[in-house]
C-alpha cells in the first residue's frame, strides 16, 4: 500500500522542525518539508508548484508571520501571509482533495474571559498579529470547510526563539530577572503539538473544524519562569512585575487559556501536564548540551 504524502510548510520554524524531528516514528507517511522561499504563503506560484509536484494527501501549515510586535508596523505583510496566503492554501487543498491542517493562535481572543476559551467563543484580537491570524482562520474555513484549524499557545521547543530558551539563557547569565505575572495561559511543548497533529493526520475519521491544543495547567509567565528556575536549580531570583512595567508595541491578551476538551474527545488525544512536558524538554535540552 502506498504511503500517505504529507506536505509540511514552514519547516524551518519551531513546529515544522519538531514535526521533522519525530517524522521517522510515523512510517505510514511520506513527508515533504518546505520552507521559504521554495514555499511562501505570500507567493501563490510557489505553493501551486509544490502541490503540482507532491500532490499531497495532507497539508500541515506551520508557516506564518509570527513577529507579534513587528506586525503592528507591518500589518500588510502579516495579513498577506497569515490571512490571504492561508486562504489561497485552503483553496489549493480543496482543489487537490488534500486534508488541510492549519495552525492558529490563542491571540485571536481578546483575553478578558474568566474561564478557558472554547472553539465556539467569538474572536476579538487585541493586536495586528492576532487579527491577521483570525482572518486566516475565516478564509480557510470559507474557502475549504473541510479544514482542521488548531489554535495553540505559548509554544516552546529546542528551536528558534521562545520563552523557555530565553529564560534558560538569562538564568545562566544574571542574578535576577523580571517576568510579567498578569498574563495567564498555558504553555505548549511543540513536540507534543507535533505528535497531536500527526495523530490527527493518521486518524481514520476526519472531523473538520476549529480545535484548541495546549499543555494542561493554567499559569502566568512569572509562574512559568519559576517552574523553569526550580527544575534547573538556578539561584537566579525571579521577580514578578506587571505588564505595565514591560511595555511592548503590541498588546497581549491578559487571559488566553484554551479549553482543549474538543480535541481530546473528537480525536482521542491525551494531553500532558505542562510540568511533565517541561521535564521532557529539559532532558532533551541537557542531552543536546552534553
Amino acid at each position: 500500500m502506498s504511503r500517505l504524502k504529507i506536505l509540511v510548510t514552514g519547516s524551518s520554524g519551531q513546529l515544522g522542525k519538531c514535526i521533522q524531528e519525530i517524522s521517522s516514528l510515523f512510517t505510514e507517511f511520506e513527508f515533504f518539508f518546505y520552507s521559504r522561499p521554495v514555499f511562501a504563503l505570500d507567493d501563490t506560484e510557489t505553493m501551486k508548484a509544490a502541490f503540482a509536484s507532491v500532490k499531497p494527501d495532507v497539508c500541515i501549515n506551520c508557516a506564518a508571520y509570527t513577529a507579534v510586535d513587528k506586525a503592528e508596523s507591518e500589518k500588510e505583510t502579516a495579513y498577506k501571509i497569515n490571512a490571504d496566503g492561508v486562504g489561497e492554501l485552503a483553496l489549493l487543498c480543496k482543489q487537490y482533495q488534500t486534508r488541510f491542517i492549519h495552525i492558529s493562535t490563542d491571540y485571536v481572543f481578546k483575553g478578558n474571559a474568566s474561564s478557558a476559551y472554547k472553539e465556539s467563543d467569538p474572536v476579538d484580537p487585541v493586536n495586528a498579529y492576532g487579527a491577521s491570524k483570525a482572518e486566516g482562520e475565516k478564509l480557510a474555513l470559507q474557502n475549504n470547510p473541510a479544514s482542521v484549524i488548531i489554535r495553540t499557545s505559548w509554544v516552546y521547543s529546542s528551536y528558534g526563539k521562545n520563552f523557555v530558551k530565553t529564560m534558560l539563557s538569562l538564568m545562566n547569565q544574571r542574578d535576577e530577572i523580571n517576568v510579567v505575572n498578569d498574563q495567564t495561559g498555558s504553555p505548549t511543548y511543540a513536540i507534543d503539538l507535533a505528535q497531536a497533529i500527526l495523530h490527527i493526520a493518521a486518524h481514520k475519521k476526519w472531523i473538520p473544524g476549529i480545535y484548541h491544543y495546549s499543555n494542561k495547567g493554567i499559569i502566568n509567565w512569572y509562574e512559568f519562569a519559576v517552574g523553569i528556575q526550580q527544575k534547573i536549580n538556578s539561584n537566579c531570583k525571579v521577580n514578578p512585575i506587571p505588564t505595565s512595567s514591560y511595555p511592548t508595541p503590541a498588546k497581549r491578551p491578559v487571559f488566553s487559556v484554551l479549553d482543549t476538551s474538543k480535541i481530546e474527545t473528537d480525536y482521542g488525544i491525551d494531553i500532558p501536564y505542562w510540568k511533565d512536558s517541561l521535564d521532557k524538554y529539559l532532558l532533551h535540552y541537557n542531552a543536546e548540551r552534553n
